[in-house]
């Protein structure tokens, strides 16, 4: 493991690839606790797979944004490490499966040469920030948001507010009203804005703020319609704090942002934020616009050839091209079948391209990929290279394009074979409904589990893995939404639970409704109005048919591109992270947090210091009121209950209360006299908890 450390430019990157080896041995050798290891391994991008052993790499892509280069190293790393195969994900992140663990910091290693980190993609954080894949060339865009979703990437990254949280926590930002990036079901999703004020432009964003999927999808409230730029960081990085403080710990079912919006109200939580702004390492954030800068186009290419199939190109031509803002060239959408991609499919394809389309393409949510910078002489020569790969069905973003998470492929929840449907169904849909190859607003998406990895809450049809008992056996089943979708400028529609059905009856399902809605259908009627007309209770009287169990037959009861009978082999789920409640673990964390504290005071980062310092402070508490047997799920009930159970009972005493001291975080301004008093304070208080341990135990044990 030596060679590779001092390859590495960046001194941050590398001593924490060098503390991921360190963990992995001490893990190893029985020194670190599974849960801790576990909530490691995920805030890097380590998550265990369904196939014991082995791992699945996240690797981190903001707004999934992705070179020649870049995509060439991961086909490389992945014929070296993982399965010779590269996953596209609905979060425009790359996913690689199969990978020892052992082998990760080497691997994280090779990915950080060119820029890429495994560095908060999985765990408790802040996710991969996701932005509209047209970012910058989209012709309906006011600016674009390229630089705004990568400042917002490198500020949270490695930030101590956002590093341990009871969720995760999503930031997506659209490049129109058209919001193609889904800001209505992000924790925050921005829609660029433009206002003239004083004959000069001003830049800001419409604000969506605590939506979420999962399996309770809850619809994002807009809090701004224009928010000014320098306003968008300080905003989050408050609203992160409060999160942090305020979200559930212990249930994680009910651990996510939107649940505190539901559970304290939308107006305190903004109260609550205002209180949070004092303590921001930055009340106001310039973001440099010009940060992602436009890509060089290809040059010119005079070798023009003809389409290999000239009919299938006409209508390519149609669904998967478009032009850009920028005159003259175009953007080209890859439709990636199920996000999967060959390494060797992957080198073919930037040697094919590679000269016709500029250097930074686009990991769309769609799982496919968008090419920039097109010329339009150069549009035969990339279908043709599509085709031979086997790239170049048209009807994106079309009924045809059906999306889907990996399922039981890999995944510890999948209940079913998510990804094998969505091939079916595509086929079958090509095959039986051409005619939908042009329908933009019916979108078909499929999840393995109620997770909506795959994003079926917001489908116009969708489908999630379940299962059903009969005759004394249980077989693969489908649960059906309906009515989900995007209405634009952050108004969104969550999808409605219809009927449960066996896999096998899918191809039915979407059967009976397409044949309706083009029956039914008024003239110029989009899926939502047809859907609202009709009613939910229309649907489910058209689909009980299919749900009947009575006419099963033997195939039913084998799951999608599977031969054996089917059992739902479900194992723990890690996308979530994990709830830690060890008392020598807290106890040891609290230490580090200190020691991180104090460096990040030497190193003039006094927010940071600060807010390690306040992290300290808690897991100190936690942990002596888990000696009471007294689990607190959220950071500020530690708080209160520390102050009932210890303070009250004159076990610790404080010139006020615990929480005055703690919460001072929140009073003061981030400068290097407050940070050198605060963390004074909580090295004091972690140092006395911790020698009395003992003695406090018995004191609450006797009482």
């Amino acid at each position: 493991m030596q060679s590779f450390r001092t390859e590495l430019e960046n001194p941050v990157v590398e001593q924490e690839i060098i503390e991921l080896e360190r963990k992995i041995r001490a893990y190893r050798e029985g020194k670190v606790v599974e849960d801790k290891f576990k909530s490691l391994r995920l805030a890097r991008g380590i998550y265990g797979q369904r196939q014991p052993g082995v791992q699945m790499i996240r690797i981190k892509l903001p707004f999934g944004k992705l070179t020649f280069k870049q995509l060439l190293k991961i086909a490389d790393i992945s014929d070296e490490y993982a399965s010779s195969n590269i996953h596209f994900t609905t979060r425009q992140d790359i996913q690689i499966h199969f990978v020892s663990l052992e082998r990760t910091p080497e691997l994280w290693a090779k990915l950080a040469e060119d820029d890429m980190t495994l560095r908060e993609a999985c765990g408790n954080t802040v996710r991969n920030v996701t932005a509209s894949p047209t970012a910058g060339v989209d012709p309906d865009e006011p600016f674009d948001v390229s630089s705004y979703a990568q400042a917002t990437f490198e500020y949270f990254v490695r930030n101590p507010i956002c590093a341990e949280m009871g969720r995760k926590f999503k930031i997506a930002f659209s490049s129109s009203i058209k919001d193609t990036a889904f800001s209505y079901i992000h924790d925050f999703g921005f829609i660029p804005k433009v206002k003239i004020v004083d004959g000069q432009e001003v830049r800001g964003f419409t604000v969506m703020f605590g939506g979420g999927l999962g399996a309770q999808p809850l619809l994002a409230h807009k809090i701004h319609d224009f928010l000014p730029e320098d306003e968008l960081i300080p905003l989050m990085e408050a609203t992160v704090r409060v999160f942090d403080r305020y979200g559930e710990r212990n249930n994680r079912n009910k651990a996510r942002f939107k649940y505190v919006v539901q559970k304290l109200g939308l107006e305190e939580v903004l109260r609550l934020v205002e209180i949070e702004r004092k303590a921001n390492k930055n009340k106001r954030f310039v973001i440099d616009n010009t940060k992602i800068a436009q890509p060089e186009p290809p040059a010119v290419f005079s070798n023009i050839v003809d389409p290999l199939d000239a009919n299938a190109y006409e209508i390519w031509s149609k669904t998967n091209v478009f032009e850009q803002k920028q005159k003259g060239f175009y953007g080209v959408y890859v439709k990636v079948p199920t996000g999967d991609i060959s390494t060797a499919n992957a080198r073919l394809l930037i040697a094919g391209i590679r000269d016709h389309v500029a250097d930074d393409m686009r990991i769309t949510q769609d799982q496919n990929l968008l090419l920039k910078y097109v010329r339009k002489e150069s549009l035969p020569h990339i279908y043709n290279v599509l085709h031979q790969l086997g790239y170049a069905k048209f009807g994106f973003n079309t009924t045809l394009d059906v999306t889907t998470c990996p399922g039981t492929d890999t995944c510890n929840l999948g209940i079913s074979n998510s990804t094998e449907m969505a091939r079916v169904l595509e086929q079958y849909i090509a095959e039986f409904h051409a005619d939908f190859v042009y329908e933009t607003n019916l979108k078909i998406k499929i999840s393995g589990c109620m997770n909506s990895c795959g994003q079926h809450g917001l489908a116009h049809i969708g489908f999630h893995g379940a299962s059903l008992k009969a005759g004394g056996k249980v077989l693969p089943a489908a649960q059906v939404m309906m009515g989900g979708g995007t209405v634009g400028d952050g108004i969104g529609r969550v999808s409605d639970r219809i009927t449960k059905v066996p896999t096998k009856r899918v191809t039915q399902v979407v059967d009976l409704v397409l044949n309706d809605f083009k029956v039914n259908k008024l003239e110029e009627e989009n899926f939502h109005n047809y859907y609202d007309r009709q009613t939910k209770d229309y649907f489910y009287r058209l689909l009980k048919p299919l749900a009947d169990l009575t006419n099963l037959t033997d195939d039913e009861f084998v799951d999608w591109g599977r031969d054996d009978i089917y059992n739902t082999a479900i194992g723990v789920g890690e996308c979530a992270g994990v709830v830690i409640d060890l008392v020598a673990t807290l106890l040891f964390e609290a230490e580090e947090k200190i020691d991180l504290a104090k460096t990040a005071l030497q190193k003039g980062l006094y927010a940071d210091s600060i807010y390690h310092a306040y992290s300290a402070f808690v897991w100190t508490a936690k942990a002596l009121l888990l000696d009471k047997g007294i689990n607190a799920s959220t950071q500020i009930a530690v708080i209160d209950e520390f102050d009932t159970q210890y303070v009250q009972t004159e076990l610790f005493t404080f010139p006020t209360s615990f929480k005055e001291r703690v919460l001072q975080i929140n009073k003061y301004e981030p400068s290097q006299e407050f940070a050198e008093a605060y963390i004074t304070q909580s090295i004091a208080f972690y140092f006395d908890a911790a020698a009395r341990r003992d003695e406090l135990r018995t004191a609450t044990t006797t009482a």
